[in-house]
Formats: C-alpha cells, structure tokens, sequence
C-alpha cells in the first residue's frame, strides 16, 4: 500500500531535480506511477516514500546535493 502520494512538481523538490528526472526514473521503473483520475493536471501521483530526498540547508532550504537516482523497484524488474 503506497504513502503519501505526490505530484511530480513536489517529487521534484523533494529530489532536488527537474520534474523530467521524476518522470524518467518512472519510465524506468525506479517510481511507481499511481494514477488518480480526479486530479485535473496529469493524474499521475508518485509515492513520497519512494522518493529520494535531496540533501538540504537546515536554515534556507537551500539544495546543497541532488539526491541519486533511486534503485529500479524489483517488481520493474520481473514485469520486463
């Protein structure tokens, strides 16, 4: 069961890369992809737990190191 999910604008920040990086790991099957029909933009939703975080000033937020790109999730790897 997923956590809190998120949009990509915010996956994203939380990342500390471009909202293209959240889509490729996607398509790479680093990210799951969870669809809600509801939401007007894309519906697509990325899970926050799955989501590497950026390493950032305490004080400003400011992005000090883009997080690394997560690992490929196994079930990726048993779907190709």
């Amino acid at each position: 069961m997923p956590g809190l999910l998120i949009p990509a604008d915010l996956a994203a920040h939380v990342a500390g890369r471009p909202e293209a990086t959240i889509r490729r790991w996607a398509a790479e099957g680093r990210l799951t992809r969870h669809h809600d029909r509801w939401r007007r933009k894309n519906g697509v939703l990325y899970d926050m737990d799955e989501v590497p975080e950026a390493e950032r000033d305490k004080d400003t937020c400011a992005l000090i190191t883009p997080a690394d790109a997560p690992p490929v999730i196994e079930t990726a790897l048993l779907a190709a």
